[in-house]
């Protein structure tokens, strides 16, 4: 099994290169939906966002409103930094549940662990390989703007709040450009799918 670590920065596409994987063969595994999954009602990370951030960032039916949650982290970095304690130890067991579900049914499974924090978390040592989505700064922001309709201050904001993507780059073992058009990542993805299975040969044969 290769557990490929999958990051990069907001509005970089990294659900687009996940895609074009998962259509080659790969499991995906999002943190975000995890993330979601624990923030439930009466989950325990939900209970702990709630006792820090106050039930005003609940809708009437209990869920998390996540724009105004959003609005609160995005503009305090220690606020952010709070949040992320209290989900990232519940997603990361998540995770490992996830993984070892992939293991029963396909032992020589090619994983992609999509973490958008992978580098910020210093998780690197707990993947095979680190597989960066890149493009851009000037080109995050105005994705950014287009995808979510944000204002040119607004998008900044958030990708201000991320390690910039510049900084990524020399941890990662694969960088996948992603400036170009659909096509273009598309054709890099079936230029290093085979060499993503034969590393999970090695990796298989080594053990």
């Amino acid at each position: 099994m290769l557990n490929i670590g999958l990051t990069g920065s907001i509005a970089c596409g990294k659900s687009t290169v996940a895609l074009l994987l998962q259509e080659k063969g790969a499991f995906h595994i999002d943190f975000d939906l995890l993330a979601h999954e624990v923030e439930e009602p009466d989950q325990p990370a939900w209970q702990g966002i709630v006792d820090t951030f106050g039930t005003e960032i609940l809708r009437e039916d209990h869920t998390l409103d996540r724009a105004r949650l959003g609005q609160i982290v995005f503009s305090d970095r220690r606020k952010l930094d709070k949040l992320n304690e209290i989900v990232h130890p519940a997603v990361f067991l998540a995770w490992q549940r996830r993984i070892e579900e992939i293991r029963a049914i396909r032992p020589d499974a090619v994983i992609l662990s999509d973490i958008p924090l992978l580098i910020e978390l210093g998780m690197q040592k707990r993947v095979d390989l680190v597989m960066l989505v890149y493009i851009p700064r000037e080109e995050q922001i105005r994705r950014l703007m287009l995808r979510n309709g944000y204002s040119l201050d607004e998008a900044v904001q958030r990708v201000n709040s991320q390690m910039p993507i510049e900084d990524k780059l020399d941890f990662a073992d694969i960088i996948v450009n992603n400036s170009g058009t659909r096509e273009q990542t598309r054709a890099y993805i079936e230029k290093i799918w085979p060499r993503l299975l034969e590393r999970e040969r090695q990796k298989k044969e080594s053990a």
